[in-house]
């Protein structure tokens, strides 16, 4: 292919239609046919990343290898097609005006009055164009965030109908809407599609393919009633039922020809049908996997969004040890000496989840101590790591007091303390200790076993350390410090060897575990749960 094609994918109806399984699916189709491909979001909300958003607002804030703070949507991205996504993936309405207002600033724009169109419209063309020169991609997917008629999204939309006219069959447009079921006239209705079109077309976008979310089976005649209203071609109109999991849908867009649509309308050759062998062998040892391991993630967002890379990791770690990953969120708000074992009862391993602020960490460590004195295997991410390292120093240190800095600034004993380069930091967004940085294992210790090698990277989003002015009492005393940054000497890894498994990673391990490539520190920890089951 000799030049970058542009699929955009936009959502009308409702949000949550999973404008996000969708992009990754079909890049996961289109890298099977062999194509270069990468995917983009863009988010109309004004704030410049989603770092300092509630997760209650957004899910989690997913982290790329460039450290970028982004949309969980590159989660999926990456979870479904391997690809490793950067700062160039994700844009908001923020950044565009961020960029523009800068560069006025700077009198780049030589005294023109700045206005949304062009100024707005060309930032936005050229940041989708960039993404395609960089590294020459067959296909950029780009997802626009939010629903069709947003206020926020009239920008991005401009600018898609801009590239549709200057680029022609080299740019689609694939739009995802929501076909209801009334039960109580026990019929599907398509008017919200047609509606949604109706406002696609206003601002001058013709859909080329139709993606209908349904609950229930959508018949033909349904089919070419959407395809008339809406002109768009009947092999075009494709259904995306309900499915078990997110990670079927390649398989039914597959199924639907959904692919085979997207190279007619790019001009492209069809080829072969392509076989997704090992992706079918993941879905069909899921489906075999009968028994169930049990895992409690203990934080204070009690929201699946909030921790969903931990959250499938643990599942597609499930499915390599042939079982079912069965999850329960367990409020560390709630937890007490007195009821810690009640709220962890039945469970085979405990997550201690990662997280920023007061609320709730003096219930991860309750959790942490019990899971340590009473042998579960524990695994500590980010912020649990910390708390870990705090328990252990409060009850087999003796420092009653020992707490990190950004709970007790004032306390004695500051096992965990603010980062030497995030001292002098006052301003909120995208300053922390932010992603990839190489890490060094320590040889014959448990977490290099895992691994099976001696230099590892992995992504980070934190602003506080282990301090190592206390390394070697915890060392003396049964924690070992086992994974460290060549450069800063900052600890990476604790684990008790003594344990069954009790680890803690300052890294985020969930924001490189993939469906084909499952992360080893998941995969034993799940291994490790199953047989502290049995």
């Amino acid at each position: 292919m000799a030049e970058t094609k542009y699929i955009f994918v936009t959502g009308g109806v409702v949000s949550s239609l999973g404008k996000g399984i969708i992009s990754s699916s079909i890049g996961k189709l289109l890298q099977a046919r062999g194509y270069n491909i990468t995917i983009q979001k863009f988010d109309p909300y004004i704030n410049i990343d989603p770092g300092t958003l509630n997760p209650y607002e957004h899910g989690e804030c997913y982290v790329t290898v460039d450290g970028m703070e982004t949309d969980l949507d590159l989660g999926h991205y990456e979870r479904f097609t391997d690809i490793k996504t950067t700062k160039a993936n994700s844009m908001t309405t923020g950044r565009i005006y961020k960029s523009v207002i800068d560069k006025e600033r700077r009198g780049d724009y030589l005294g023109k009055t700045i206005q949304v169109v062009p100024h707005i419209t060309d930032e936005i063309k050229r940041n989708i164009k960039m993404l395609g020169k960089k590294k020459h991609y067959d296909f950029v997917i780009t997802e626009i965030g939010g629903t069709i008629g947003d206020i926020e999204s009239a920008p991005f939309l401009e600018a898609i109908r801009q590239m549709k006219w200057e680029l022609g069959k080299r740019a689609i447009n694939l739009h995802l809407t929501y076909v209801p079921y009334l039960k109580a006239a026990g019929e599907l209705k398509t008017k919200p599609t047609q509606h949604s079109v109706k406002e696609l077309q206003s601002v001058g976008i013709q859909p080329d393919i139709l993606i209908l979310r349904t609950e229930l089976h959508l018949d033909e005649s349904l089919r070419k009633k959407v395809a008339a209203f809406c002109n768009v071609d009947l092999d075009c109109v494709v259904q995306s039922e309900d499915l078990p999991s997110i990670y079927e849908v390649p398989l039914k867009m597959l199924e639907e020809g959904l692919d085979v649509a997207i190279l007619r309308k790019c001009g492209e050759p069809i080829g072969p049908t392509p076989e997704l062998g090992p992706w079918k062998a993941f879905l069909e040892r899921r489906r075999k996997a009968k028994k169930e391991v049990h895992i409690g993630l203990v934080g204070k967002y009690d929201l699946q969004d909030a921790y969903k890379s931990i959250r499938e990791g643990l599942l597609q770690a499930g499915t390599y040890n042939d079982y079912k990953t069965v999850l329960t969120f367990i409020n560390s708000e709630e937890l007490t000496q007195d009821n810690v074992a009640e709220h962890l009862k039945g469970q085979d391993g405990i997550v201690i989840c990662p997280g920023f602020g007061q609320r709730g960490v003096e219930g991860k460590i309750v959790a942490a101590h019990y899971t340590r004195t009473h042998d579960i295997p524990t695994f500590g991410i980010c912020l649990g790591m910390q708390m870990m390292v705090i328990e252990f120093a409060r009850n087999v240190l003796g420092y009653k007091d020992a707490n990190s800095r950004e709970m007790d600034e004032k306390t004695k004993h500051n096992v965990i303390d603010i980062m030497e380069e995030q001292k002098n930091i006052t301003s909120m967004g995208g300053t922390m200790r932010l992603g990839a940085y190489e890490c060094v294992l320590k040889q014959g210790s448990r977490t290099f076993n895992i691994y099976k090698q001696e230099y590892i990277q992995e992504r980070h989003r934190h602003r506080y350390e282990f301090n190592s002015d206390y390394i070697k009492e915890y060392e003396r005393n049964g924690m070992n410090c086992v994974g460290k940054n060549p450069e800063s000497e900052l600890v990476e890894i604790v684990e008790i060897p003594s344990l069954k498994w009790y680890i803690g990673t300052q890294f985020h391990p969930e924001y490189q575990s993939t469906v084909l490539n499952p992360h080893p520190l998941f995969v034993d920890f799940v291994k490790t749960a199953i047989e502290n089951k049995k």
